[in-house]
Formats: C-alpha cells, sequence, structure tokens
C-alpha cells in the first residue's frame, strides 16, 4: 500500500512539472499563482512530499486546470 501511495504521489508530482513546463511557467512563478511557497512546489514535483488536496486545487487553479485533470495521472509514466 505505501509504495502505492508513493508511486501516485511521484506521478502527481510528475504531472505538475510536466503541466508547467508546457506552460512555460516557472516553479516561482506556479508558486505565487498557487500562494504556496516556492520550495512546496519542488518538494512536490521532485516527489518529496505528498501534495494536500488544498495545494491540488490551487496548483489546478494556477496552472488553469480543473482538479480531475490535474490528478488525473493514468498517462503519467515514472
Amino acid at each position: 500500500m505505501n509504495d502505492d501511495y508513493n508511486s501516485l504521489s511521484k506521478k502527481i508530482g510528475k504531472k505538475i512539472k510536466l503541466e508547467r513546463i508546457k506552460r512555460d511557467i516557472s516553479q516561482e512563478n506556479l508558486a505565487l499563482e498557487a500562494n504556496l511557497d516556492r520550495n512546496t512546489i519542488w518538494k512536490i514535483e521532485s516527489g518529496r512530499v505528498s501534495p494536500t488536496v488544498d495545494s491540488l486545487e490551487k496548483i489546478a487553479k494556477a496552472l488553469g486546470m480543473d482538479f480531475a485533470a490535474l490528478t488525473d495521472v493514468s498517462k503519467v509514466d515514472l
């Protein structure tokens, strides 16, 4: 179970990074738009921490995505 949870967190982090890069947004600008610390964005993207639902909602809004689209990691490979 724990491995699945870690894998999911890493996939979500990778998806956030891919979506951010696709939109040509820096970690700092994403953090500003999402009202989060830049270090938090880095930790989420690198899979070092699991994002909270609140953080995911803020990130999705800052990326112009809905929550479901951001958290759909069915096509994300690690």
